[in-house]
């Protein structure tokens, strides 16, 4: 059932790279000490897979309707909470970065993220197509963490019907100031909210190239500005979306007027 105004959840988690298990047992505990009133949580980029810059990554790549993407739907359902969850997917003709949106009533919604990152290049294949799906807040559009550069990508859904962003991701810490501006920027280019949840901590496989994650969490609001952040703990934004402030922001941006 969805309160009113709708609540969001950015949900900040380490993940363990290659270590299905313990990362949806982690998703699903996230899930399950969500405060009562949230609606819709997003989890970072890959959470339930990790990633490994080489073939490793294919051998922990799952199936959108497996057991570890079954289990987390199934502790969402148990919330009544819509889910968004990042992994690497084991499709009919390649490997993806994929995100499924999870919903209450058992449906499930994939996008595969178009824009690959250097390291993924090599290994996984780019998506095709764009996703809108519904959530407790209205029509969402999907992005993918690299996703956010291409401003042809928030062109395309720079619609009066969608009402927010929800971004997965796992952005590196070195950079994690582009990756709070390009959130902010799509939130107001668009005039909607952006909800983007980060990776933190570090992969730390051994035999490949260390890697640190910026976290940064945050949800921002139709203006541009920040309504709620997080830094490199782990934690979990949680925040109100209220149409009217919507609203507000669209009548003061005129982007559907021009």
């Amino acid at each position: 059932m969805t309160r009113d105004p709708p609540t969001v959840a950015a949900c900040q988690l380490a993940v363990d790279d290659l270590a299905v298990d313990r990362n949806r047992d982690r998703v699903r505990n996230r899930l399950r000490d969500l405060p009562d009133a949230v609606d819709l949580a997003v989890f970072p980029e890959q959470v339930l897979t990790g990633f490994a810059p080489d073939d490793r990554i294919h051998d922990a790549a799952i199936e959108r309707d497996g057991p570890a993407v079954t289990a987390v739907h199934d502790a969402a359902r148990e919330r009544d909470i819509a889910a968004l969850v990042g992994f690497v997917e084991d499709g009919d003709e390649g490997y993806y970065n994929a995100a499924a949106y999870l919903t209450p009533d058992g449906s499930t919604t994939v996008y595969r993220k178009r824009h690959l990152w250097a390291g993924e290049r090599d290994l996984l294949d780019a998506g095709t197509e764009r996703v809108r799906v519904e959530t407790p807040a209205g029509t969402a559009a999907v992005l993918t963490c690299y996703d956010l550069n291409f401003v042809e990508e928030s062109a395309a859904s720079t619609d009066p019907s969608v009402r927010l962003l929800l971004v997965p991701g796992a952005w590196p810490a070195a950079h994690s100031e582009n990756w709070r501006l390009l959130v902010r920027s799509r939130a107001l280019d668009g005039v909607r909210w952006a909800v983007a949840a980060g990776r933190t901590g570090r992969r730390d496989l051994g035999d490949a190239p260390p890697a640190a994650y910026a976290g940064r969490s945050l949800v921002a609001y139709p203006n541009g500005e920040v309504a709620s952040a997080l830094t490199r703990d782990s934690g979990t934004v949680v925040a109100d979306l209220d149409p009217a402030t919507l609203d507000r922001a669209r009548t003061q941006v005129g982007v559907f007027d021009n």
